[in-house]
């Protein structure tokens, strides 16, 4: 098919022939997989070895069978196979492209010896080394952090064990030993009558708890490699560093990333002078989080090289004279900046830092450099909002609206504003990992009906916004559904008592909720039921590095609507990931 024609660069497809066959799966179409970053940068890591080959696989559209995009073979083919996993919303299509590709799903109801048809099956990406255990069921080998720093090792462990005879649990127990590989079957897990974890019980041969490795430096930032007219994204992808100093306290990616490591203008000026000569749409990777300095630098070489800027998110204090002239050449439509909180004391509450006065400035900014389309990103349910938030919101819409349309009457064209409304998921990993998902008072006691009053109280803040605003020309309100959103919820804090629910939803095509309900298993006890401080939670078997008691002060503070600087890593000690931690 057309689509899988897409091109490598600087990577020659090479013969099986005394090489370790590997597949590359993605539980998504294929637009989003050649779309991620990750995805392509796994890809080129592992087709770098000369004793490897990989192939990849995607989530098939209805009418495709499963077979790999480079040489049309089906997964059954490979011993080993490897999954990146970014979203919880696609850990039943992972069970689902597993079994569909003739692959038991279950790494325990594998052969013992790992072999083609019963492969070793090594996952990693963001959503596992957040929470691995809703999928540890599924996965003989899990990656704790990032691909460069821990693949090298693990290949040359696999490398010469897969293939050779060796059994899923011996390759397993040697696996275990090295730096951010997580072994589940050697891992037992109790759990209380309220759904939390008991104890955990590591196997003398692996270690209690499993640390995250990290890349501490590049030479050049990782870029796109992969280039297709199919892809979700269309464009070049450079990404500007890894982490975020903010500490944003609903942020999993502020921080499981911790320590944040920008990358330096040269780093990321390296990885733009890789892209191909006939590309110029470029996206940026984390412009929220980077250095005015370093963007003004990167945006005159973008101008200077004819490049046109995409990016999906920007912060309102982040933008200059160059970002703007490089936007007004770009021809850019469309953009958005995320309030994140409704109102400026939620905006207290969640640490994110904006004034009122810093969103108006940015979308007055956008709209004069040609902006026509401005989004507002906006969470529901947060902890402590309330319909005064909500109405202060109703506000600053109106307020931004009729600013941007005065410049659109200047210029003759209006621009459309949309409002995007979110549920907030609780997140591994942040001081808002002990609140419960729908924003109820975590005060008031409640039990397992209380998952139908949670989703209640989104909808009734998605009905109240709408009433507000709905009649508002040239306003467009885009929102989630809360009772979908409820699944990210239970499987960002779920545990491996899980799987059979996901093998339900990926083999059998039941429902979340009826899947859920055969298996005696509620949303209460996973999204909703708010975390005590003492609490020991399912991703506790992996260490990134943060102190728990610094997450449940941040939880506290926020709770006081305090404030906390951004990480400074050549000095701050507080959360724990650069050492000499002070607990609070």
């Amino acid at each position: 098919m057309s689509h899988y024609l897409d091109t490598e660069k600087g990577t020659v497809r090479k013969k099986w022939t005394g090489r370790l066959p590997v597949a590359l799966i993605y539980p998504n179409t294929y637009p989003v997989a050649v779309s991620n970053l990750g995805f392509q940068l796994v890809y080129s890591l592992l087709n770098s070895r000369p004793d490897v080959v990989c192939e990849r696989f995607v989530y098939p559209e209805s009418d495709q069978s499963i077979r790999s995009l480079e040489s049309n073979r089906p997964l059954t083919d490979f011993p080993v196979v490897f999954g990146s996993i970014s979203f919880e919303d696609d850990f039943h299509r992972l069970v689902a492209l597993l079994g569909a590709g003739g692959i038991e799903p279950r790494a325990a109801q594998r052969d013992p010896v790992a072999r083609p048809g019963a492969p070793l099956v090594i996952l990693g990406g963001v959503a596992v080394f957040m929470n691995p255990e809703p999928l540890a069921s599924f996965a003989d080998i899990m990656v704790i952090g990032e691909a460069e720093p821990v693949l090298p090792g693990l290949l040359q462990l696999v490398c010469g064990l897969a293939g050779t005879g060796g059994t899923r649990e011996e390759i397993g127990r040697r696996v275990a030993a090295l730096p951010g590989c997580y072994v589940p079957f050697l891992y037992h897990f109790t759990y209380d009558a309220d759904g939390a974890v008991a104890a955990i019980e590591a196997d003398p041969a692996a270690p209690d708890r499993v640390a995250k490795v990290v890349l501490e430096k590049v030479d050049r930032a990782a870029h796109s490699r992969l280039f297709s007219p199919e892809a979700e994204l269309g464009m070049y992808m450079t990404e500007l560093g890894r982490g975020c100093s903010r500490g944003c306290r609903f942020c999993a990616a502020g921080f499981i990333y911790r320590p944040p490591r920008l990358w330096g203008a040269d780093q990321v000026l390296g990885g733009l002078a890789e892209r191909p000569a006939d590309m110029d749409r470029v996206g940026l990777l984390g412009m929220e989080m980077a250095d005015v300095a370093v963007l003004d630098r990167i945006s005159v070489y973008l101008e200077k090289h004819g490049c046109r800027l995409s990016f999906s998110s920007l912060r309102a204090d982040r933008i200059s004279a160059p970002l703007l002239s490089l936007l007004a050449k770009s021809k850019l439509k469309s953009a958005a900046i995320a309030p994140d909180g409704a109102s400026e004391r939620l905006r207290l509450v969640i640490n994110k830092g904006l004034t009122r006065a810093d969103l108006l400035a940015a979308a007055d900014d956008l709209v004069r450099a040609g902006i026509v389309n401005l989004k507002l990103y906006i969470m529901i349910g947060l902890p402590t909002e309330t319909e005064e938030d909500l109405e202060e919101l109703v506000r600053l819409v109106l307020e931004l609206r009729e600013r941007i349309h005065a410049i659109g009457r200047e210029r003759g064209r209006l621009c459309e504003l949309t409002l995007s409304v979110n549920s907030f998921v609780p997140k591994p990993w942040t001081p808002f990992q002990y609140h419960g998902y729908g924003g109820l008072d975590p005060a008031v006691p409640f039990r397992g009906s209380d998952t139908g009053k949670a989703v209640l109280a989104l909808r009734g803040k998605i009905k109240y916004l709408k009433k507000r605003l709905n009649k508002i020309t040239n306003l467009r309100i885009k929102v989630d559904r809360p009772d979908r959103v409820l699944l990210q919820a239970v499987m960002a804090r779920g545990d491996r008592r899980l799987g059979p629910v996901l093998m339900d939803m990926g083999l059998l095509g039941l429902s979340f909720a009826r899947a859920m309900k055969k298996h005696g298993l509620t949303s209460w006890q996973y999204a909703v039921r708010p975390r005590r401080r003492d609490e020991l939670f399912p991703w506790d078997v992996i260490d990134h590095g943060i102190g728990k008691e610094y997450l449940w002060q941040e939880y506290r503070r926020s709770m006081e609507e305090k404030t906390t600087k951004p990480c400074d890593t050549s000095r701050c000690r507080r959360c724990g990931v650069c050492h000499e931690a002070d607990p609070v």
